[in-house]
């Protein structure tokens, strides 16, 4: 595991626990919107926390912290990633993953092994849309798919997110959206925000009004949709 991020405390990152998140480093994306840009390019410039320092941290963190989110970057691409979660399983951590979900077949070893309590999945945009949105034109979205099917089949507590850019989506990709993952538990429309760290500037957000007419049209077909960071 390489590690290059870790926000000790958040009572919001996973729902109904108190956790702290913990940043990997590297994706195989490149979505231009990415606020985590430092973790994606240029790593060699991070300090790398040691997983050791992690251990010590959770076992000191025992009583205060009952929750980890593993995020990144993507977290998959990670080696070490099962001997990582099994460690923190015997130290009685719940861990909610923030996935690309790009690697299903992975993803559905650690979900089988008993390994990951909760799988956050970031939907990036419309199948029609996606290669643009992940910034790798001609993206074979075959394993997104099969991901979002396997979230969809409930073996696990979910949710789908999206966050929304000007640039990159529009009316028909939330209609889009909306057929693919048809009563999913959970969906969160985002709002972008350019934290001075994303791989292209000069993308904007859409204002709340059309935010949520967004949401409105997902909602026709995906019910418990909500907005989020309004």
């Amino acid at each position: 595991m390489v590690i290059h991020g870790l926000k000790k405390f958040s009572l919001l990152d996973y729902p109904g626990k108190a956790a702290c998140t913990l940043f990997t480093a590297g994706c195989n994306f490149r979505c231009p919107y990415c606020y985590n840009a430092p973790l994606v390019v240029d790593m060699h410039k991070n300090k790398e926390i040691l997983s050791e320092d992690i251990y010590t941290f959770l076992e000191n963190g025992r009583g205060m912290l009952n929750g980890i989110c593993l995020t990144g970057g993507e977290p998959l691409i990670q080696r070490g990633i099962e001997e990582f979660l099994n460690h923190v399983r015997e130290m009685g951590y719940a861990v909610r993953l923030d996935t690309n979900g790009s690697f299903p077949d992975k993803l559905k070893r650690l979900v089988s092994e008993g390994l990951i309590s909760y799988v956050a999945m970031d939907l990036k945009n419309s199948k029609e849309s996606y290669g643009k949105t992940v910034g790798i034109e001609d993206y074979d979205i075959g394993n997104i798919c099969r991901s979002v099917e396997y979230l969809l089949s409930g073996v696990i507590p979910y949710e789908f997110n999206t966050t929304v850019v000007l640039e990159l989506h529009q009316r028909s990709d939330f209609e889009s959206i909306g057929r693919w993952i048809e009563g999913a538990d959970q969906y969160f429309l985002q709002r972008f925000v350019d934290s001075g760290n994303v791989m292209r500037k000069g993308l904007h957000r859409y204002n709340e009004n059309i935010m949520r007419q967004a949401l409105d049209i997902v909602k026709e077909r995906v019910p418990s949709a909500r907005l989020r960071g309004w």
